[in-house]
């Protein structure tokens, strides 16, 4: 197909007119062809070729770069995850249901013991508190 093209082409430049330059006055100049300046630029020829050699290799320009496809992965996984969350609580709508899990959170609160305020507190007074508690036992252990 290809080469039919190419024939065909051929005659139809057989046809046209195709200016001699050395039938011209030697004294002008002959034009020359211009440079495409996107196709010499230094990018455009790196990309060119690592297009190529991705052809040859298989890879196709179509596949998604590595950190690209694990984040869509991520954002499906959230998507999913979030339906189900909705689609739980359309379901827990009723007013029995509510009621048991309220009943459940607050026995939960009430299991759990309360946090001190001491958890919060930062670990240089943690540990102040522990040192004086060692000091204290061990003058009681002296005086005994």
């Amino acid at each position: 197909m290809y080469s039919e093209i190419q024939r065909e082409r051929a005659d139809i430049g057989g046809l046209m007119a195709r200016p001699e330059y050395r039938e011209w006055n030697p004294e002008l100049i002959k034009p020359k062809k211009l440079l495409n300046p996107v196709k010499a630029s230094r990018s455009h020829q790196e990309l060119h070729r690592e297009l190529l050699m991705n052809h040859r290799r298989g890879i196709g320009v179509d596949s998604k770069p590595e950190l690209q496809r694990v984040l869509e992965h991520r954002r499906r996984n959230q998507l999913i995850k979030k339906k189900k969350e909705e689609l739980e609580a359309k379901r827990l709508q009723c007013p029995f249901e509510q009621e048991l899990l309220r009943r459940q959170q607050r026995l939960n609160q009430l299991e759990k013991p309360p946090e001190k305020e001491e958890d919060h507190a930062p670990e240089f007074i943690k540990v102040r508190e522990n040192l004086r508690r060692i000091a204290t036992l061990t003058s009681e252990e002296r005086a005994l």
